[in-house]
């Protein structure tokens, strides 16, 4: 599904302890206020872990002196499609809802405004379910359902219209968010591909002529600013439906896609083939350099850039630039690493170490965290996630724990903590970024071309010849190779 970084190893993330559950404030305490719900939920230490699908549904759906906690809102509907179809619950909740609704039309006018009370809380809940999962709504089953649960609930409130107004807003919102996400995934820009033309590879072009990155911006720091900018503005568009894909999609114990859309991955697979791309860029740019004095320049730059993200808080885009020379083509420059000041780049790869489950890394983005949570400034809230080791702790999670338990309730504790770790994403993601966009350097950074592995082996020869009777070979043949292409 994603490509890893070149130098990550494949070590999955160590089993996470469910020692800060998002459901502290989901307790037993409204548990007996619920009257005649399902009592199948089971509790330990007052925070919900496992229910049958029936009882958690009950749960989510107000009473009339019962409203679930928003954490258990957005928990249940984020985890609920692995186990139904949006359009399904909704189904269901309006089903609940009827019920709700009859017990409370008895015609007396205390009943009447228990009954707006109800619609009320209703209405919250649906506007915090499509506000947080509009893409739910993308189908015509689930409006549909949606707009019977509406209708429904307006004739509470016939004779002021307050509520039907209330929805009606609801809805163009909701209309707006699917119309927005729906033209971004229109005009989504096609993945670079590397360049093959042999003239560009073979460096037949003066060195005066070709336009590199240090043309375009020589300062470290305004570099990893735009790269932060970039980053951000493509995570903006990560849902975390789109990150629960990851459960969803694989191997469920239901045995069905609850989300069959392929392209709802989209989103997910062009942000790590950014990743890909910013790693072979950074290859490309050392490599097709001729002399070494300005390739050790160039690794110099980049290794000044990989600093001022890790200070910014861009994690992704410091494993990036650090993944690309580390690939071998670069790797294997002995000549030109001879004359770089590394001291800068040992600092990076220690905070970059895959031992002990990337044990440096994660303290280091706790610190981050843990500085945006106090932070007075957009600059100093800034937490980008190395999104493929996010998506591996996320995948981990689902593979280590089982959806049901053998009683056959759902495993809710799993789920408050997958949910608990994208609340935590969703929450980087809304920093507005405080740097100002540079057209130019990011028009270079998106189009710039970028060398294939094969074309990256054969600049890398080219700069500094083989050293060895199996490097010579694999010169020889890739040099034969692209010179016979047509």
């Amino acid at each position: 599904m994603y490509t890893s970084p070149r130098k990550m190893r494949e070590t999955m993330p160590q089993t996470p302890i469910f020692s800060s559950m998002l459901g502290s404030s989901c307790s037993g305490q409204v548990q007996p206020d619920m009257g005649e719900r399902c009592v199948d939920p089971v509790y330990q230490d007052g925070n919900l872990v496992s229910g049958s699908l029936e009882a958690l549904i009950e749960r989510l759906v107000p009473t009339m002196d019962y409203y679930p906690d928003r954490t258990y809102i957005f928990t249940f509907l984020l985890s609920s499609r692995v186990f139904i179809h949006p359009h399904e619950l909704l189904a269901k909740v309006g089903q609940i809802c009827i019920k709700q609704k009859q017990q409370l039309e008895t015609g007396t006018e205390a009943e009447k405004a228990k009954l707006k009370s109800f619609a009320a809380k209703i209405i919250q809940l649906l506007k915090e379910w499509t506000e947080t999962f509009p893409y739910d709504f993308q189908d015509e089953k689930s409006m549909k359902e949606l707009k019977e649960i509406a209708h429904r609930i307006t004739q509470c409130d016939e004779e002021n219209g307050t509520v039907k107004k209330i929805i009606s807003q609801m809805t163009q919102n909701l209309l707006m968010a699917l119309s927005a996400r729906s033209q971004y995934q229109e005009i989504r820009e096609k993945f670079r591909q590397p360049v093959t033309d042999k003239g560009t590879i073979l460096k037949t072009k003066p060195q005066s002529t070709q336009k590199d990155i240090l043309s375009v911006c020589c300062d470290p720091l305004i570099l990893a600013q735009q790269l932060t900018y970039i980053e951000l503005e493509r995570v903006s568009n990560i849902y975390p439906e789109d990150l629960m894909q990851i459960v969803s999609h694989m191997d469920s114990l239901d045995n069905h896609k609850c989300r069959g859309d392929v392209t709802k991955t989209y989103n997910l697979e062009a942000y790590d083939n950014w990743f890909n791309c910013l790693s072979m860029l950074v290859a490309t740019e050392i490599c097709r350099v001729v002399k070494k004095k300005q390739r050790t320049r160039m690794v110099e730059f980049f290794i000044d850039v990989a600093r001022e993200c890790f200070n910014i808080g861009n994690f992704n885009s410091m494993m990036a630039i650090i993944s690309g020379m580390n690939l071998s083509p670069v790797a294997r420059l002995k000549k030109t690493w001879s004359k770089v000041k590394t001291a800068k780049f040992d600092v990076l790869e220690h905070h970059m170490d895959p031992s002990s489950n990337f044990c440096n890394y994660r303290t280091a983005l706790q610190g981050a965290a843990q500085r945006s949570q106090t932070a007075n400034s957009n600059r100093e809230k800034i937490v980008i996630p190395v999104f493929n080791l996010f998506i591996k702790d996320i995948y981990f999670l689902h593979k280590i724990h089982t959806n049901r338990l053998p009683n056959g309730q759902i495993n809710f504790k799993k789920f408050w903590e997958i949910s608990r770790q994208i609340h935590d994403f969703l929450t980087w993601k809304q920093v507005e970024c405080p740097f100002e966009k540079d057209k130019k350097i990011q028009s270079y950074l998106l189009t710039a071309p970028i060398y294939s592995e094969e074309a990256l082996f054969i600049a890398s020869f080219e700069s500094e010849g083989p050293e060895n009777h199996m490097e010579k070979d694999s010169w020889k043949t890739l040099r034969t190779t692209l010179l016979n292409r047509a």
